[in-house]
């Protein structure tokens, strides 16, 4: 279970100008559920999933993973903890160039010492994004699509009970974001997993079981279309 509380994330800019990138927010996520928040680029939505992936600090509140308040711990546990708990999937998929597509995948397992079942795990993952046969290209290789199921991939690859999508879909064509939704309905099912997506697009709404809307840095009552 996710839980925020009075969670604020401030920046001060030049001069007196404080932006209020997520301010004084609550919102609980249950075990297995899919949450989705809507809003306009610039609303704090990236911030937002960056503060529950303990990537950034906040400046006053709390977020809470399964019983666990991020940032009592220190810089190791946390990021055993992400590694463990959480998987990201970024808007750029920022794969690696000089890496095939099977490698990229791999890469959050660099440190596993049983090669043999990494390598079965995301040959496995990139089967199940359809992208078997494109294991040995290279990113410049893939389209955009099939980058961000390869990301998708590599964001499932160490089992994650958590996973946080920030606008998968984001720079697609109607097809292919119909695609990667299915496969994140997929992600979700299995487990089930927790999963927290952010998203400009109103009409994806209907694949969460919750949803909320956030304006200037604060989220609204639930909204469906």
């Amino acid at each position: 279970m996710i839980k925020l509380r009075g969670l604020s994330k401030h920046y001060r800019l030049s001069g007196d100008v404080l932006v209020k990138a997520v301010d004084n927010l609550d919102l609980t996520v249950k075990d297995g559920e899919f949450a989705m928040i809507v809003g306009r680029s610039g609303s704090g939505k990236t911030t937002l999933l960056s503060l529950i992936g303990g990537l950034t600090k906040p400046t006053a509140g709390s977020v809470q993973v399964d019983g666990v308040d991020l940032w009592s711990l220190n810089d190791s546990e946390q990021s055993r903890f992400r590694a463990e708990k959480i998987g990201f999937v970024f808007q750029i998929p920022s794969l690696l160039p000089t890496l095939t597509a099977l490698d990229n995948v791999k890469l959050p397992t660099m440190f596993s010492r049983d090669s043999q079942k990494v390598g079965e795990r995301a040959m496995a993952l990139l089967e199940m994004v359809g992208l078997l046969e494109k294991a040995r290209a290279y990113p410049s290789q893939l389209s955009v699509g099939q980058q961000k199921r390869v990301a998708l991939a590599r964001a499932l690859v160490n089992k994650p009970e958590i996973v946080l999508a920030d606008e998968p879909t984001s720079d697609l064509d109607n097809a292919t974001e119909l695609e990667i939704m299915r496969l994140i309905e997929e992600v979700h099912a299995e487990g089930p997993r927790t999963l927290v997506m952010v998203t400009h697009n109103q009409e994806l709404v209907s694949y969460a079981t919750q949803v909320r809307t956030m304006v200037n840095g604060v989220l609204t009552e639930s909204v469906r279309q």
